[in-house]
């Protein structure tokens, strides 16, 4: 699918990181880029290696007319179940911007609870350069965060797996119980299901 080029300075672009995860917050981010970006080769973050999402993010924030971060941590997360807690981060991430967008793109199929006009675009990070950097600059944040939680809650690998579910994550909950950065409403983390098949509650 071709990419769609129509971002202007009025236009933010936003999406998460960390969604899927048992452990840490999910990280939005928000950007809105110049009318003439230069910046090459902006995609879905997924699709970047570690070192070229480092550059990208650079780029970005040097470049942008704006962006802003915003993140709802574990215990929230607990309280109002994932879905709602990444449209509460997103919307932070676009209240902080320090120009206030006329329009947001929103990667997915959900919008913001903000009254701003707004479009959801399955999809989009990897065809919307605006939602592409927000997916890069968000990624990027969360990833430098699980490595200073790693520090503080060590034993559990989050540097590396960042807070997914991987197997040596799963038997390192089982082993030490969960880390107050462990979302305890996900299977994995819950005592009566660790180890079972994930769920993402709220979705």
């Amino acid at each position: 699918m071709d990419r769609i080029c129509h971002d202007s300075r009025d236009i933010a672009g936003v999406d998460e990181a960390g969604r899927g995860c048992l452990a840490g917050p999910v990280v939005a981010a928000a950007v809105i880029l110049p009318q003439e970006c230069s910046i090459v080769g902006l995609d879905d973050s997924k699709k970047l290696s570690r070192a070229r999402r480092e550059k990208l993010a650079l780029e970005i924030k040097a470049q942008a007319v704006a962006w802003a971060l915003g993140l709802s941590w574990p215990r929230e997360i607990e309280e109002v179940n994932i879905l709602q807690a990444t449209l509460k981060a997103m919307a932070r991430s676009v209240q902080r911007l320090k120009r206030t967008p006329k329009f947001l793109y929103t990667d997915g199929n959900r919008t913001t609870h903000l009254s701003l006009p707004q479009q959801a675009v399955v999809g989009g990070d990897g065809l919307i350069p605006c939602i592409s950097a927000a997916s890069i600059v968000a990624k990027t944040f969360r990833d430098h965060l699980l490595v200073h939680l790693d520090r503080r809650y060590p034993g559990y690998g989050l540097a590396g797996h960042k807070g997914y579910g991987t197997r040596i994550h799963l038997e390192r909950i089982r082993a030490l119980g969960p880390s107050p950065q462990h979302r305890a409403t996900f299977r994995g983390v819950r005592p009566e299901t660790r180890g079972r098949e994930l769920c993402l509650p709220g979705i």
